[in-house]
């Protein structure tokens, strides 16, 4: 096992959920600074109140009414609902021991089932599966709405496991011991109480435990500052602390690297996004900090320790640039040597998108203006060698991951486009990779066609962009198009097949634009950090340039041209609706961020700071205001049609911000249709039948307002 970067691993605690009581999804009271107008609809941030969630439906029965209510739309859920629900989609798997394990849902498995076969079933084309735990069934039983959120199992026998619920798909969870042998969930076992935050096995008496321990215990956002070693048959109360970070961290955890001969306990602190400190803790509990600064970012695999600057650094004389991924003998440097070695550094048009180990070699995934290239680097006595990847693909998005980096070179290799399928490899190292599954054609591609294009920003910056279309498509300006993006948290935004994307909107013979805007990760980290704080207008001038380009190569024109996003993304069309309305035909913003002076006061809010600002500081708020959609919001201007979804069970975005936005424009009799779905979490939706309508609701909207004018 290795121990991932710290970005990495928060960015996975936070994808699974974490870290404050449910019951507490409500505004955090808000800290002390200027004061501010009166906010007339802030009495929607009460969550789960009955006025509020009575408020919801009223706007949720319009929006059905408005949307769903006719044959075309039930064809397209339907369609939509089959391809989420079908039995020839790829089943990811995960190796533990000698079995590789498979979360599923369909129709007849609604919350799902965790399953497992062997490597030999997994190879024909229709394995046989052992069930291991049904949720559908465990809901049945307990009265439940259990939704999966993952499982950790103490190796070297993987009998037990630490199994995290979330109820509805919020971030908060409970985590359960769990016994593989006899499938049941072990009586008087860990048992770690519905909130934000984790376990983590030490031994099979023994673990890491971070969560709510009550007043004082959490961050400023939410999560825990506090992590504790359990012993079993003790209560969670009397858990010994292992370290406490302050009140304005993110998230503190602590971790076993429990690789064979490599074995060793880490403590992280999470700062912020980006931004954090690693320590060693010795077997007399003390802690020795890795002595490198907190930007960049730091993993350990087995006897090395991995370096990635966010910004230049210096070091032992020498200056490494930011983005470069560098590597140093992980002893050596705690003893104090300073010599790291560059294994990538990144030009003008390149950056690291992944950086994977298998016992005997590093595989460096590149993204080239958006365009992946492997390669293999192996350590020798000699310094390391680099050698091509055989048999990767040369178009589409290509991912690697380790089957099991601690015993073999195997990886699982993924290549997939905006019109082909995903097809899933099994790769060793030097041989060809053998195809063992190729997702199912969903919708007809074959007069489709991707192009990449970059348009200019205000600045002069180049910004790619991909597009999908017919062949032939007329060069009239007339097609229905839905531009896409994100732009925030250096997340790269690269091709990939969706079967509910052609289905919804290409089959009908749509235009898909996906912009990869500054404030992602497309060119590393100087892209993202070009649209931190008081940059952030220029994330959203070059999603507005990509939809200038759009209309000036004659594709479309405002009138047909539509934009969705989520979280991040969409605070992102928000602005596009508050600061750009002249350029869009339609608006589609989901579970998003849109009260930017309220935002570090709601649920995990705060802990966006670093990306955004801290409105509660008056120089700063001076900045935001004007990226925040809420306040930017004008009664006497036009905008166009609006669809806002959100979700009542996300507690990482507070669902107020959508309720409040679609309240502010429905009292300025602005067009705009809100749903919200009472379960789902960040992710909008907790079931198959639930995303199917919520897709089908986006896309319906869309083509009624892009395709008839």
């Amino acid at each position: 096992m290795k121990v991932l970067p710290l970005s990495a691993a928060v960015a996975a605690v936070l994808a699974m959920g974490a870290l404050m009581p449910a019951a507490a999804q409500s505004a955090k009271e808000p800290a002390m600074s200027a004061p501010t107008p009166v906010d007339a609809h802030q009495w929607l941030e009460d969550v789960e109140g009955e006025r509020q969630l009575a408020w919801v439906r009223e706007r949720n029965a319009v929006s059905n009414k408005a949307l769903a209510d006719n044959a075309e739309f039930r064809q397209l859920e339907a369609d939509l609902l089959a391809i989420l629900n079908s039995d020839a989609k790829i089943p990811g798997v995960y190796k533990m021991g000698d079995y590789y394990y498979n979360f599923w849902q369909d129709k007849q498995h609604e919350r799902g089932i965790w399953r497992r076969t062997t490597l030999a079933e997994y190879r024909k084309p229709n394995p046989q599966w052992e069930t291991v735990l049904d949720l559908d069934a465990l809901n049945r039983a307990e009265g439940e709405n259990w939704v999966w959120h993952g499982a950790s199992c103490l190796r070297p026998a993987y009998t037990r496991c630490l199994i995290a619920l979330s109820r509805g798909g919020a971030d908060a969870d409970v985590t359960r011991e769990f016994d593989l042998a006899s499938k049941t969930f072990v009586e008087g076992g860990f048992f770690r109480p519905e909130a934000k935050g984790s376990l983590g096995w030490i031994d099979e008496n023994t673990v890491f435990v971070q969560t709510d321990f009550g007043a004082g215990s959490l961050t400023d956002s939410g999560y825990p500052r506090q992590t504790k070693i359990w012993k079993r048959g003790t209560p969670l109360a009397s858990a010994e602390l292992v370290f406490e970070g302050k009140p304005t961290d993110m998230y503190i955890s602590a971790f076993r690297d429990d690789t064979p001969g490599y074995e060793r306990d880490f403590v992280s602190n999470t700062v912020a996004f980006y931004n954090n400190e690693l320590y060693l803790r010795g077997q007399d509990g003390s802690l020795t900090k890795v002595d490198v600064p907190n930007s960049v970012e730091k993993g350990v695999h087995r006897e090395w320790l991995t370096l990635e600057p966010r910004q230049d650094w210096t070091v032992g004389g020498k200056t490494y640039k930011a983005g470069s991924y560098l590597v140093a003998n992980f002893n050596d440097w705690m003893a104090g040597k300073r010599e790291p070695v560059v294994l990538f550094e990144p030009s003008e048009n390149s950056s690291l998108a992944s950086a994977v180990w298998t016992r005997n070699h590093l595989v460096l995934n590149v993204l080239e203006d958006v365009k992946n290239k492997l390669t293999v680097l192996t350590p020798t006595a000699n310094g390391w060698q680099r050698s091509a990847f055989v048999g990767a693909p040369d178009i589409g998005t290509v991912n690697v991951g380790a089957v099991d980096s601690d015993e073999s070179d195997a990886l699982w290799m993924t290549a997939s486009g905006y019109t082909t399928p995903t097809t899933l490899y099994l790769a060793e190292i030097g041989k060809q990779p053998e195809a063992l599954k190729t997702m199912p054609r969903f919708f007809n591609a074959d007069d489709l066609q991707v192009e990449q294009h970059f348009a200019t920003s205000k600045d002069g910056t180049r910004v790619p962009y991909f597009i999908v279309h017919k062949q032939g498509m007329a060069l009239d300006g007339r097609n229905p198009t839905l531009l896409y993006g994100y732009g925030g948290f250096e997340i790269s935004l690269t091709p990939g097949y969706s079967g509910t994307i052609g289905k919804g909107w290409l089959e009908k013979g749509g235009v898909y634009v996906v912009a990869n805007i500054r404030g992602g990760g497309e060119y590393g980290p100087r892209w993202h950090q070009a649209a931190l704080k008081q940059n952030r207008h220029k994330a959203y001038e070059d999603f507005a340039a990509v939809a200038q380009d759009l209309v000036a190569r004659n594709i479309t024109r405002p009138a047909h041209l539509g934009v969705q996003g989520g979280s991040n993304g969409g605070l992102l069309t928000g602005n596009m609706l508050t600061q750009y309305p002249e350029l869009f035909g339609a608006v589609v913003i989901q579970v998003p961020l849109l009260d930017m002076r309220r935002y570090n006061q709601l649920l995990a809010g705060a802990s966006w700071m670093a990306e955004y600002g801290n409105p509660d500081k008056p120089e700063e708020w001076a900045y935001i205001q004007k990226f925040s959609p809420y306040h930017l919001f004008d009664a006497s201007r036009n905008y166009p049609p609006v669809l806002i979804t959100t979700s009542t069970r996300d507690d990482r975005v507070h669902p107020g911000h959508a309720r409040k936005m679609a309240a502010l424009m429905e009292s300025a009799n602005k067009n705009v249709l809100y749903y919200e779905n009472i379960e789902g979490g960040h992710g909008g939706a907790a079931n198959n039948a639930q995303r199917a309508h919520m897709t089908a609701l986006v896309y319906a909207f869309l083509w009624n307002a892009l395709s008839k004018k």
